[in-house]
């Protein structure tokens, strides 16, 4: 097998790279042995997302080298070339160097139109940091750029991998439960909203934009991208700006149901997943526990026993007695935070299908926009 030289580079708790850069060599994995040879990847923007995670997984990528990096801040470009990583003077510099195969936006999202379309016209294969944009407008003018440039152009939906939501899509489509009726989806933190550039309204900032479209995207994996209605509530209690926290509805046109909810003033957790289908229950209380199931094997029993409490008694709400239902814990899906740039590579190459389509991005951007409509009606139900 094929080994390659890439240079480590340690990080502190917090995804801030040392000055400590480490050698070492590792396999190419067996299915990028199929592919030409490795994409270079310039990333655009070079703070949390661009340093701590798109740079930092790509210098141990094995489909990928980390080309260099450009930012409009000279103390980031500082702090790159610091730590042994290319830095560009300008974007345009950047746009020109023949040997780019791939920009990646890791910036402000009310800018990532005009760097995606500029790198697109540019011939650069284009990667964008979630949300796309902000506008389905702004979003056609992207998709069209690609069309045009014959280059490949999508989102960094890259929680699809979170394998919470891997094992739940996993049981939904197993069919071991059923049809799915409706799924719960939360996050919650008791932080508050960042206090950079996400808080505030200009740049695209909210909780909606920043979590929203990842648990959103995770629902549409799991009950599909049929979506029929959208109704929102937005909190704000840490910013009045932007949402700080939000409960989003949204109907399917199978009849499926999904409930989404980020808050950052929750110091009681909610359980991250919350399944219900045909034949029994699904619930991660929490993205480090794997997800447990209760299935019904018998619908009745032959001797109901009523709960007692204080103030009455009720069969209906009584639990089930282990011999019409089965309790398991579903092992965690395996998951491998490459996988996103190994689909655009091959994706690239011809060889698959790039996992993040455009119809996809068109969906996901429109229960956005459809969300921020409901807020303004009062939280009415908007029909697509």
């Amino acid at each position: 097998m094929t080994m390659c030289l890439h240079f480590f580079i340690e990080y502190d708790p917090e995804g801030t790279p040392s000055k400590h850069h480490i050698p070492r060599r590792v396999p190419q994995c067996k299915e990028m042995e199929k592919t030409t040879m490795k994409k270079n990847v310039a990333v655009i923007g070079y703070g949390g997302m661009g340093a701590g995670f798109h740079c930092k997984n790509l210098l141990t990528s094995d489909v990928c080298n980390l080309a260099g990096i450009y930012d409009i801040d000279e103390a980031k470009r500082d702090l790159a070339a610091s730590r042994g990583i290319k830095v560009y003077n300008t974007r345009e510099e950047l746009l020109a160097d023949p040997t780019i195969d791939i920009v990646t936006i890791a910036t402000p999202n009310d800018v990532h139109e005009e760097i995606a379309i500029a790198a697109l016209e540019a011939g650069k294969h284009v990667l964008s940091e979630k949300p796309v944009t902000l506008s389905m407008e702004s979003l056609e003018r992207m998709i069209a750029a690609s069309k045009k440039a014959g280059k490949i152009f999508s989102v960094h939906q890259n929680r699809r991998f979170d394998v919470d939501a891997l094992a739940m899509k996993q049981i939904a489509q197993s069919g071991e439960l059923g049809e799915v009726i409706n799924i719960e989806s939360r996050i919650h933190g008791s932080r508050g909203i960042p206090s950079d550039w996400r808080g505030i309204k200009k740049y695209g900032g909210g909780m909606l934009y920043d979590w929203g479209i990842h648990i959103i995207d995770q629902a549409c994996q799991i009950l599909g991208y049929d979506v029929k209605s959208v109704r929102c509530t937005f909190d704000h209690i840490t910013n009045k700006e932007v949402d700080d926290g939000f409960q989003l509805w949204i109907e399917y046109t199978s009849g499926k149901k999904a409930y989404c909810e980020v808050g950052t003033y929750n110091f009681i957790d909610m359980p991250r997943f919350y399944m219900r289908a045909e034949k029994g229950t699904a619930i991660i209380p929490h993205w480090t526990i794997p997800a447990h199931v209760v299935k019904c094997k018998a619908w009745h029993e032959s001797d109901v026993l009523p709960v007692v409490n204080a103030s009455g008694l009720t069969k209906t709400m009584a639990p089930r007695d282990s011999i019409t239902v089965d309790e398991y814990d579903i092992p965690k899906p395996s998951s491998d935070v490459h996988d996103y740039y190994r689909n655009f590579v091959r994706a690239m190459d011809g060889l698959e299908e790039q996992m993040v389509t455009h119809d996809q991005m068109r969906t996901v951007l429109k229960v956005i926009m459809t969300a921020f409509e409901s807020v303004e009606k009062g939280g009415d139900k908007v029909v697509w």
